[in-house]
């Protein structure tokens, strides 16, 4: 049902019967029900379609094998293509960016049809064997119900937006078998302050939620890796120390890479926007199977390239995979995911986060304890089952502390999917390293930056509310992305009565050149002092344009306007500097800059 259209709500009787805080306690209850159990199916419906492509391709000789494996995930990427460009716009990516953007730009409205989609397309898309995960996609999900359920039950506006937490905490819980850091993960993600009321309505769904994964799929973690009840406080332990910082430049260039590539994909246009999930699928399918056989040779065939790869995450815990083999699926994996997340592909990135800072975390582990061969004024480093594992789980919180930027939650999520409680000083030393140094060299967290990249405004959001932050920010969070311009050859008199019909009284507008690409930038005083027959593009000669990049920091842009006394600048793209993308005003830096919580 469309947002627009009448909407069912509940009974008069049933508002006068109950409190608006009883229903709300109700229905976080029915959230956390019907959350979990699409946690669930979400779940199974990739395991099993997987396990299925699995079983078909592996008993053929290679070369069928190959054609199947690299197939599917290219049909999965097509299917997804043709379903996001012409049935759900939302379906592409993880989801938690379209979580947020709901929640602070729609008042918490995430329709049922984009619920059913994101079910129905990122099923497809990982169970096929495409390398993302299932969390993010299942926080969409639960948004959705969440969502469709706030806006049957209450009428203020508000009460539909705080549903929207509930069904991003259950999803999160039931997808990871993690209660406790669903509740950290929508404080430091979503929300700006820790309220008990929010807290009260999650901790109801997180537990429905995660009872009912519990229930259905085992008691047991997400990863079986129950394996160092006994860690002792040791001298091995400072690897945390390398391990962090190796974790933060190896998360900054994840981030770096997947922006980069997806812009890439989007201003390139060598497909059309519907076929470039698929050749993420094709570049997958290669990857996957030439990991396979590359890890075949080395003794030892995986399948951890395609899919979620958990099993492979399993075995580096036990110290069962050799070095190479480690070496060969953390590279795959790692273009693998860039790839498929950069070219419009529906499904999560903290999976593959905590992968690869597993792989990490091995190769560093078994590394160091290779070291000591090389010379004896080189300390031995333990090279048993424990200790290697150990920093497996170092480094997954170091790598989802520098990728996801959530540094409480880095910490509990490991210790809930593992099962393991005994490793907190160096993974806290870990976390902190690896996060600090992400956020030094990437001011936007990843959420945030493909929100940017995808012309979404976040004036709105915790991280950009309040003159603390707004230095560092770049201006795209900040500008006019809707531009009025003009064009160099429309006659001064045709563009004022043009900008007096269209009430765009501006003090100055961009001026656009026949190929729509940016000639200068003209005053509304200009336009009237001269002649009406003369065209716009005639005050341009000799023009010295300043504008700014969409990545320039907030205070450097203010700096070079003031500079030139300048009241408004255009913002280009960083590779062209004719390419048009918002219109910042010295008024837009004032406001970010004396802006409030609210």
């Amino acid at each position: 049902m469309s947002d627009e259209s009448p909407r069912r709500t509940l009974p008069d009787w049933m508002r006068a019967r109950w409190s608006d805080n009883q229903r709300f306690l109700v229905l976080c209850v029915f959230v956390g029900l019907l959350c979990g159990l699409a946690a669930v199916a979400f779940h199974l419906a990739i395991h099993f379609l997987f396990h299925w492509l699995w079983h078909e391709a592996e008993g053929r000789d290679p070369l069928a094998f190959s054609a199947i494996l690299i197939a599917a995930p290219t049909l999965a990427g097509l299917a997804v293509g043709i379903g996001v460009r012409f049935f759900a716009p939302t379906a592409a990516g993880s989801g938690i960016p379209q979580t947020k953007a709901a929640y602070y730009n729609k008042g918490g409205k995430v329709s049922a049809h984009a619920g059913i989609w994101r079910f129905v397309l990122g099923s497809l898309y990982v169970g096929l064997g495409n390398s993302l995960g299932r969390e993010g996609p299942t926080v969409h999900i639960s948004a959705a119900i969440a969502s469709r359920i706030g806006r049957w039950a209450f009428r203020d506006a508000a009460r539909v937006q705080s549903m929207l937490p509930v069904g991003m905490a259950a999803g999160i819980a039931a997808a990871f078998n993690a209660p406790l850091s669903a509740l950290t993960f929508v404080f430091e993600e979503l929300l700006d302050n820790f309220s008990m009321k929010a807290l009260g309505g999650m901790v109801v769904a997180v537990v429905i939620a995660a009872a009912v994964s519990r229930t259905i799929l085992g008691e047991h973690p997400v990863i079986a890796a129950q394996l160092a009840e006994d860690y002792k406080t040791s001298a091995w332990m400072l690897v945390a120390l390398p391990l962090g910082v190796a974790a933060g430049l190896v998360g900054h260039l994840f981030v770096r890479g997947t922006l980069n590539l997806r812009g890439w994909f989007r201003h390139r246009k060598l497909l059309p926007a519907w076929l470039q999930p698929a050749s993420g699928g094709l570049a997958c399918g290669v990857l996957g199977v030439g990991g396979y056989f590359i890890t075949q040779q080395l003794g030892d065939a995986r399948s951890s390239v395609f899919s979620i790869g958990y099993d492979s995450l399993e075995g580096v815990f036990e110290n069962q995979l050799a070095l190479q083999i480690v070496g060969v699926l953390f590279v795959f994996k790692f273009i693998a995911v860039v790839v498929n997340y950069a070219s419009g592909g529906s499904g999560g990135l903290f999976s593959p986060t905590l992968f690869l800072g597993g792989m990490l975390g091995a190769l560093m582990g078994a590394g160091l304890a290779e070291l000591h061969h090389i010379g004896d004024w080189i300390p031995a480093f333990p090279h048993d089952r424990k200790v290697i594992g150990g920093c497996v789980l170092l480094g997954m919180g170091a790598m989802f502390a520098a990728v996801v930027r959530c540094p409480f939650t880095s910490l509990i999520i490991i210790f809930e999917m593992t099962g393991n409680y005994s490793l907190i000083l160096p993974l806290m030393a870990g976390n902190m390293i690896a996060w600090q140094i992400a956020r030094g060299l990437q001011p936007v967290s990843i959420y945030n930056a493909l929100l940017l990249q995808d012309g979404v405004t976040l004036r709105l959001m915790p991280a950009y509310r309040g003159a603390a932050d707004y230095r560092k920010l770049p201006v795209q969070a900040i500008m006019t992305q809707d531009v009025f311009t003009l064009r160099s050859d429309e006659a001064l008199g045709g563009a004022l009565k043009r900008i007096h019909r269209e009430s765009k009284r501006y003090h100055a507008y961009p001026v656009l050149d026949g190929d729509g690409r940016l000639a200068g930038v003209i005053t509304r005083h200009e336009l009237a002092e001269h002649p009406p027959e003369d065209s716009v593009g005639s005050l341009l000669d000799g023009q010295q344009l300043l504008s700014v990049t969409s990545d320039t920091p907030i205070r450097d842009a203010a700096n070079r306007m003031i500079a030139r006394d300048f009241q408004q600048v255009p913002v280009v793209s960083t590779s062209d500097a004719r390419h048009l993308l918002g219109w910042i005003t010295m008024n837009d830096i004032a406001r970010q800059q004396n802006a409030v919580e609210v």
